[in-house]
């Protein structure tokens, strides 16, 4: 059945007419005859809207109960057992009542929707999860109700329901909207022009967007290959704080208004640090956000975050970039430009779009801390203030020379000079130690103003104020080295979870591997390459004829020896990555993507030879009972006949007429029913070649259900009818609808004790009617109900002298083939009923594109 067709009227506030133009476009179709029913609109008190609904068909609405209250709901139920061709429902994002079938009205339209009823619903602009904030940020007014956006953009048609700020203002005045006592606070809050101008252009450049789609839709539908527009890409910088979700969905809106970009959001697990449980928490959350908009989360490893993120923007042909804009103060801001303005300088012919948060400059703590790891700011920190901070120091003690010992002046020195090696690392240190040795040899060491040192024990002084300060330093420099080794670990663990992450999640093909790979290590392409003769040594890696490519993202690579980088899998199969030579640690994490894509290809290949392997099982398995079919089901009609032939081929003078008579109708009865064996056989063979012919013409049940009964003869005398001759035509093969209904009433008699014959109800439901076959047998238990149509399955009938057991299975061949169906049930109180549905002849109803 051809899914429905969704028509959305969108709003930009409410009141612009919504329901009032779903209620005109429900009247037009009714019109032109279209069988039209109202399943939920809502009114609001709006007399002109009530007044439209007039007389058309209204489903009545679900009570349902919650907290002591009651609540009115959309009865999805009614309305898919009412059949209508066209629903009208109201509010698109409403969220139902706990305990309705489902969480939202969206979900139930889906529902009509794969029913195939056509529906006509409304939404506001407010109402657009990707929308949420900024209505709520114009308005002041928060929306709890939310709908998907791809729910919206997935619809057939969209319609604005239009209408200038000014216009809707005057609507209010006039009471078309709210009643008289919400008319003034409305207009001086949410309804002011300014918020409705500004609703309003949202609204429009969301539809704008949304006939881009359609456009997209035409040029494939007319296979036009030509580039009409360069297609966007936007990618959006995470960086585990709480603004995530603020420039996630800046990004979706710039994507949107892109033409429908790609958005792609992406995280560095960078080498400044440990990510925080809270930013592991705010990352989880985030990467649903960005796949519930439509876009796609990505991890990539990096010891620069600017680098890295360009790194991947160029790599996925990026136009545009979103950043937050720094949370650091302006302190920390003048010491270093930050990540923002560094990216924005390096972007090049990117766009960078810096976004404003709630977080901005609040000097809050990063989510990834960089204590421990010396980049190069912290270094030239170092050095400045080393020029600077150790003579400065120096000149300010030269006062208190008479005050204060040469021990308390070194150690003073000593203490600033250690300060500096925390903060500037190894090189500093040492440009601070010897500054410092020689600024006290010169100021505070007699001969003064020399650097002459006339005393032993103050050349040991000096020897001992370097050394310090020279240990110090490897001290803080093996720190910061080992922080670095664990935040590499930590960025590498963070990787191969999400690796792991996209396996648990069902992405684990090779492709999708490959393009992970590529993308978190910013390379150019990743090819996995099999020899095409096994054995070939290591020589032949560059030869391109000794391999053939198994699976790429990006350009294909010839060879494995092509490549800056050759990873083996095992002999014969080899991960080749173009782009940059990888680092050794990076190429560690790239050899667990390579080990994993060399799984996930034994995984592919597997699945496929057991799927082959399950065929043939198949086949074996009716090639073995096809043979016991032959050994006893067809050898003993045709030994029968055999025997009755010869009898009369060779004493046929010692039989009397009678006898002669008997021993003709054995042999037709034996031929006869082997006849009939042989054409099951046939057409079983036929159906599962896909070869069989049908030819549906228009019939009347209330003719084909004599038929069958008159071909079954007197065992069928008992068999209830109960067949209106009212019942509309079906289409069908009068021939095959035969066949079907004399196996499914011969099965329905074998099984149905005396005194209860079976009893035959056909009745129409919705486009197909239906005929149940009811019998009060021992029936079948549920979890068996397939198992009746497998071919030459008896379930436990030893009656082997009627048949090989095919008649069900080839029964429901015969009614699929001809666009029916054949479905087992549990007769009320024991029993089985054989439901068989056919296509009527002439649709109950007219169906049409929405207009």
């Amino acid at each position: 059945m051809p899914r429905g067709q969704l028509r959305i009227y969108l709003g930009a506030a409410p009141g612009v007419g919504k329901t009032f133009a779903a209620l005109e476009e429900a009247h037009r179709r009714a019109d032109r005859g279209t069988d039209v029913v109202i399943g939920y609109v809502e009114t609001h008190g709006r007399a002109h809207t009530a007044e439209l609904v007039g007389e058309l068909e209204t489903v009545p609405r679900k009570v349902l109960e919650h907290r002591g209250a009651a609540f009115e709901e959309f009865d999805v139920d009614a309305v898919l057992e009412r059949g209508p061709a066209v629903a009208l429902v109201d509010e698109l994002a409403h969220t139902n009542v706990p305990g309705s079938r489902n969480a939202k009205r969206w979900q139930d339209i889906d529902e009509l929707l794969d029913a195939g009823i056509d529906v006509v619903s409304t939404v506001n602009v407010q109402h657009l999860e990707s929308l949420n904030d900024v209505v709520a940020q114009i308005t002041g007014v928060p929306q709890r109700e939310t709908v998907p956006d791809e729910v919206v953009r997935r619809a057939d048609q969209v319609e604005l329901a239009d209408i200038t700020p000014e216009a809707l203002r005057r609507r209010m005045v006039h009471g078309n909207v709210y009643p008289p006592e919400r008319v003034d606070a409305a207009l001086s809050n949410y309804f002011r022009v300014g918020n409705l101008t500004a609703l309003r252009e949202i609204a429009l450049l969301w539809l704008a967007d949304k006939v881009e789609d359609q456009l997209e839709r035409y040029r494939e539908a007319e296979h036009i290959t030509a580039t009409w527009e360069s297609k966007e890409r936007v990618v959006v910088a995470l960086s585990g704080g709480d603004e995530g979700d603020t420039l996630i969905r800046r990004a979706a809106r710039i994507a949107a208004r892109s033409g429908g970009a790609d958005l792609k959001a992406v995280y560095v697990a960078s080498g400044d640090g440990l990510a925080s449980a809270r930013a592991a928490r705010n990352l989880a959350r985030q990467r649903n956000l960005v796949e519930d908009l439509g876009g796609s989360y990505h991890q990539v490893v990096g010891e620069a975050i600017p680098e890295a993120l360009l790194d991947f923007a160029r790599g996925v042909n990026a136009t545009q970039l979103v950043l937050g804009a720094s949370r650091r103060g302006r302190f920390a801001q003048m010491l270093s430009r930050g990540v923002g303005v560094t990216t924005t300088v390096m972007s090049g012919r990117i766009d960078v779009h810096l976004v404003s948060h709630e977080r901005v400059a609040s000097g809050g703590r990063r989510s990834r801390s960089g204590r421990g790891v010396l980049g190069s700011d912290r270094r030239r920190l170092g050095v400045g203030l080393s020029l600077l901070g150790v003579p400065a120091l120096a000149l300010a003690l030269v006062p208190l020379h008479d005050k204060l010992s040469l021990t308390t002046i070194m150690l003073i020195v000593l203490t600033a000079v250690m300060g500096l090696t925390l903060t500037g690392g190894m090189w500093p240190a040492l440009l601070a130690a010897v500054l410092g040795s020689v600024l006290l040899n010169f100021l505070f060491i007699e001969p003064y103003y020399t650097l002459k040192v006339g005393d032993q024990e103050q050349i040991i002084a000096l020897v001992i104020f370097v050394a310090l300060a020279l240990g110090g330093a490897s001290v803080v420099n093996v720190s910061a080295a080992r922080a670095r080794l664990a935040a590499r670990a930590s960025a590498e663990a963070q990787t191969l979870a999400t690796l792991a992450g996209n396996v648990l999640r069902g992405g684990n093909r090779v492709e999708d591997l490959l393009e992970q790979l590529r993308e978190t290590f910013s390379l150019e392409s990743a090819t996995l390459l099999e020899r095409t003769e096994p054995g070939a040594g290591p020589a032949e890696r560059q030869d391109p004829r000794l391999w053939r490519v198994v699976a790429c993202a990006g350009a294909a690579c010839g060879s494995p020896g092509s490549a800056e980088n050759d990873l083996p899998i095992d002999e014969d199969l080899a991960l080749a990555l173009r782009g940059h030579t990888l680092e050794a640690a990076d190429r560690r994490i790239a050899q667990a993507f390579a080990m994993h894509a060399g799984a996930a290809l034994e995984r592919e290949r597997l699945e496929r030879q057991a799927a082959t392997v399950e065929r043939l099982t198949d086949t074996d398995k009716l090639r073995t009972a096809l043979l016991a079919a032959v050994s006893h089901d067809l050898r003993t009609p045709l030994a029968s006949a055999r025997v009755a032939v010869t009898s009369l081929k060779s004493t046929g003078e010692l039989f009397t007429p009678a006898e002669r008579a008997e021993l003709l109708d054995t042999a037709e009865t034996s031929l006869g029913r082997l006849s009939g064996l042989v054409d099951n056989l046939l057409d079983m063979s036929r159906l599962q070649a896909g070869v069989l012919g049908a030819n549906p013409v228009p019939i009347a049940m209330d003719d084909a259900v004599p038929w069958a009964l008159d071909e079954l003869g007197e065992a069928a005398a008992g068999v209830r009818l109960d067949v209106s001759p009212d019942l509309p035509e079906v289409m069908a093969d009068p021939g095959l609808l035969q066949r079907i209904l004399v196996n499914l009433i011969a099965n329905a008699l074998r099984f149905s004790p005396e005194g209860e014959p079976p009893l035959l109800i056909a009745g129409v439901h919705g486009a197909m009617a239906e005929l149940r076959i009811i019998d009060r047998g021992p029936g079948v238990p549920d979890e068996d109900h397939e198992l009746m149509f497998t071919p030459f399955q008896r379930l436990g009938d030893r009656d082997n002298s009627t048949g090989v057991g095919l008649g069900l299975a080839l029964s429901r061949g015969l009614a699929e083939a001809m666009g029916g169906t054949l479905a087992p049930e549990a007769t009320p109180g024991g029993g089985l009923t054989m439901v068989l549905a056919l296509p009527l002849a002439v649709a109950p109803r007219e169906t049409e594109e929405p207009g």
